[in-house]
């Protein structure tokens, strides 16, 4: 199984680690370090987290990390990372 980081989460990421490297530059690499062990954790434990608030589909799941909701879809051969955001933004 394969994991496949969408132009729409990648462009979140992105603004979301400008934004804490502004307060402290460590902070965001320790925040996109652990987001990414917990994104390839996922092949081996797909179904790990909750099925989406967002979807009806139970493909659809939503990991929460640090206040943050990442939604991601399991598909037979690979993860879509969709989306990332804080739930209160949603």
């Amino acid at each position: 199984m394969t994991i496949e980081k969408k132009p729409k989460f990648l462009k979140a990421l992105t603004g979301i680690l400008l934004y804490i490297s502004k307060d402290k530059k460590s902070a965001a690499i320790d925040f996109e370090n652990e987001l990414n062990r917990k994104i390839e954790d996922l092949v081996h434990f797909p179904l790990k987290y909750r099925s989406s608030y967002y979807f009806e589909d139970g493909a659809y799941r939503d990991m929460i990390y640090n206040g943050y909701t990442i939604i991601y879809k399991v598909e037979k051969e690979k993860i879509l990372i969709l989306e990332i955001f804080k739930w209160q933004n949603k």
